[in-house]
């Protein structure tokens, strides 16, 4: 089956999905409406290397989560993030799958950020039937920008 072949993914609700140690998550496209409205920050929690060359949502800000090989966390996450927002600004998270930014944003919401929401797709999506991402959801697969080195 060739791409142009693969049936759409539903969109997951825009509305906020419930989350326990966040403000919830968001769809994709829930969360560049909020970017792009000037309501909300985009923070990409991936590796510069996934950055670069997988891809990046223009714009957004970048505070890794983990870094190399072994995904160590980064220790000084939280202070990162509050050098470039502060806590009552409503912030969203994106990582690969959605999994790493649930995490940094349960940590965000701990450390007294009031509005941390994660992007549930991810950047990539969840794997297919093949292993393979970018398949079946996630920002990519959802056609929303995005630039790549």
């Amino acid at each position: 089956m060739t791409d142009a072949q693969l049936p759409a993914a539903p969109e997951k609700s825009p509305a906020i999905m419930p989350a326990e140690g966040s403000a919830g998550d968001l769809s994709p496209r829930a969360a560049w409406d909020l970017v792009t409205s000037g309501s909300a920050t985009l923070i990409d929690v991936r590796t510069t290397e996934e950055r670069s060359f997988v891809g990046r949502v223009p714009g957004s800000e970048h505070v890794a989560w983990a870094t190399g090989t072994a995904m160590m966390r980064n220790p000084n996450f939280v202070r990162q993030v509050s050098a470039i927002a502060a806590k009552d600004t409503t912030l969203v998270l994106l990582c690969r799958s959605g999994k790493r930014s649930a995490s940094a944003a349960e940590a965000l919401t701990k450390a007294g950020f009031a509005r941390v929401f994660n992007i549930a797709e991810g950047f990539e999506g969840d794997l297919d039937d093949n292993g393979q991402r970018g398949r079946i959801d996630g920002w990519r697969f959802r056609g929303l920008p995005w630039e790549q080195d």
